[in-house]
């Protein structure tokens, strides 16, 4: 039985044009935001919904940056602590890429370039930093946009011996090199798990050779 190919974009029957924003009220603002959303949208059995009501954790946007020394087939991996983790995890220090948050006017090679150095030292140049994708962390009920980056360098320039982070952030970061077979061992013992740091570690099980 033959099966015709579907483009991606033939799948989608509606654009954000088929979305009526009715009111956007903020319920919380603080280092994050909350906001109320009432809307309604088309049906795929035609017409529109009736108006709905749901909160959106407006987080802002972030860059995830996976540093892989293609060389030596080591990826950098970085161990800090993750409240958010406390209520699922008996070990809250998860073992993450360099990530971090967007400030205002930045591009995500700046946020790159930025949060590799804060958190490990790194001197990056748009050089030596490729993009990966665009994805959404959980927009069910969160607006936030990852952008994911690959970065090839010489890991001889990573200090692992020393911590990092920013203090006035609470940052304590911890390095560690890790063969890249190694690093995709712990993810399939369950020993990483955090959203970003599977992703862009399935990815590069896929195409370390073309980094």
């Amino acid at each position: 039985m033959s099966h015709s190919k579907v483009k991606p974009q033939e799948m989608r029957m509606f654009t954000k044009k088929d979305v009526s924003v009715k009111s956007i009220n903020a319920k919380y603002t603080g280092f994050f935001k909350l906001n109320e959303y009432k809307l309604s949208h088309k049906l795929f059995s035609g017409g529109y919904s009736e108006i709905i009501t749901r909160e959106v954790f407006e987080r802002g946007d972030a860059v995830v940056v996976i540093v892989y020394d293609k060389a030596l087939d080591v990826v950098l991996l970085v161990e800090q602590f993750r409240p958010g983790a406390l209520r699922s995890s008996d070990e809250p220090w998860l073992l993450e890429f360099i990530a971090g948050m967007f400030s205002e006017n930045e591009d995500p090679i700046d946020v790159a370039i930025r949060e590799a150095n804060e958190e490990a030292g790194i001197m990056l140049t748009p050089s030596n930093l490729s993009p990966v994708m665009k994805y959404l962390s959980s927009p069910g009920g969160m607006s936030e946009c990852i952008h994911l980056y690959v970065a090839s360098i010489d890991s001889s320039v990573i200090d692992v011996r020393k911590t990092y982070g920013l203090a006035e952030e609470n940052e304590d970061i911890l390095l560690h090199l890790v063969p890249r077979t190694k690093a995709l061992a712990l993810l399939n013992e369950g020993k990483i798990t955090n959203a970003a740091t599977i992703i862009g570690l399935q990815w590069l099980a896929m195409n370390y050779k073309n980094v």
